[in-house]
């Protein structure tokens, strides 16, 4: 009497599960004169001043540095989980930045240096941050720059004390 019941809804829930994957667009592979075009532009870029000094850098001690913070943290990146770090500066300034430019937010993780980087609206809501203060960072993407010393990381989650000090909106922007 009770294995009729059980089997019903576990009938309705495959069912349901079915259903819902069969909705999902697939995304379409590139075609080959994509993948081409794209391969071209990037052999473009890479030919050109901005390709050519992102490649010195990237084989140069600063760039080596960098990519291995990158891969000290991209598990965390990946799947978007808390990284516990330490703020080491919230006045940082590019040399030749303007004041009313981006805000930068420096943190410790796991004993590498890594930036932030915000726009001084979103900056405000960290305003209450100071140099050692312990926070709790969860991030989805990373940047890398030869004119940044650290790996730039998006700083979409931000929380002290148990307390959300920032949290990206991704429902604006298309998701950025």
């Amino acid at each position: 009497m009770l294995i009729l019941p059980l089997a019903v809804v576990s009938g309705l829930v495959f069912a349901n599960h079915e259903i819902k994957n069969e909705t999902k667009p697939s995304p379409k592979p590139l075609s080959i004169a994509d993948r081409k075009a794209a391969l071209d532009e990037r052999k473009k870029w890479e030919a050109s001043p901005n390709g050519i000094k992102y490649k010195k850098w990237e084989v140069s001690p600063e760039g080596k540095k960098v990519h291995a913070s990158s891969d000290k943290i991209k598990t965390y990146i990946k799947a978007f989980t808390n990284m516990e770090a330490v703020v080491t500066s919230v006045t940082f300034q590019r040399a030749n930045a303007k004041s009313s430019g981006p805000k930068w937010l420096i943190v410790r993780i796991n004993g590498e240096e890594y930036m932030m980087q915000f726009i001084p609206k979103d900056f405000q809501q960290l305003n209450s941050l100071k140099v050692n203060d312990k926070i709790i960072v969860r991030s989805r993407s990373t940047g890398y720059s030869p004119n940044h010393p650290y790996l730039i990381i998006s700083g979409d989650y931000i929380a002290r004390n148990n307390k959300i000090l920032f949290k990206r909106d991704f429902s604006k922007n298309n998701r950025c």
